[in-house]
């Protein structure tokens, strides 16, 4: 009996304390952006925000390994400085916002690769398309202060577009697209510890 006891004081006192390791972040948006950028007439890029995004972040290991990550982009708020193209792009032709206003991204794994680099792997939503997708991830660092506790991250894919039924095609007289298929996506966050 005494060893079950004991056996139960300590599941418990292991348990407490994988709870308080427990730490969330949420985004310092000041200090973070949502940025695209896209092949447009073969020759040159077009390049883009978003405004509007939200997400957490809940880690237990100081390495982030274990990271759960989960992100949020209001898609009406995209702007590429150009009112008529970001009307284009808000349109069924592209992200059709007023049926799908939210894309969203959930991590499924944060693998270190050495030397502050990650591989971060999840599902991203955009209209009605869930696909997995891989950000490769360069970890800042950590710091506190006065402020709390800080950590910074960039993470870079690309992704088809035509994969999430941005459908619009044209092609240009030699042959390419107006619009090309790839499109690389940058995200930047600084988190704050919350308390």
């Amino acid at each position: 009996m005494r060893k079950l006891n004991l056996l139960m004081m300590g599941a418990a006192l292991a348990l407490g304390m994988s709870a308080t390791a427990q730490t969330k972040w949420k985004l310092d948006k000041g200090h973070s952006s949502v940025r695209f950028s896209v092949n447009h007439m073969v020759v040159s890029e077009a390049e883009g925000t978003f405004k509007m995004w939200d997400g957490t972040v809940e880690n237990s290991k100081d390495d982030f390994s274990d990271a759960k990550i989960n992100f949020t982009v209001d898609v009406n708020s995209i702007n590429t400085d150009n009112e008529r193209r970001d009307g284009h792009l808000k349109s069924d032709d592209f992200f059709n916002v007023e049926k799908f206003p939210t894309m969203k991204f959930e991590s499924t794994s944060m693998k270190p690769l050495g030397n502050n680099k990650y591989e971060l792997k999840g599902n991203l939503t955009i209209r009605d398309v869930t696909k997995p997708v891989t950000f490769q991830v360069t970890h800042g660092g950590v710091i506190a202060g006065g402020r709390g506790r800080k950590a910074g991250f960039k993470a870079t894919t690309t992704i088809n577009r035509f994969d999430y039924n941005l459908k619009w095609d044209r092609a240009t007289e030699t042959g390419g697209l107006v619009v090309g298929k790839e499109v690389e996506v940058t995200v930047k966050v600084e988190l704050d510890e919350v308390k």
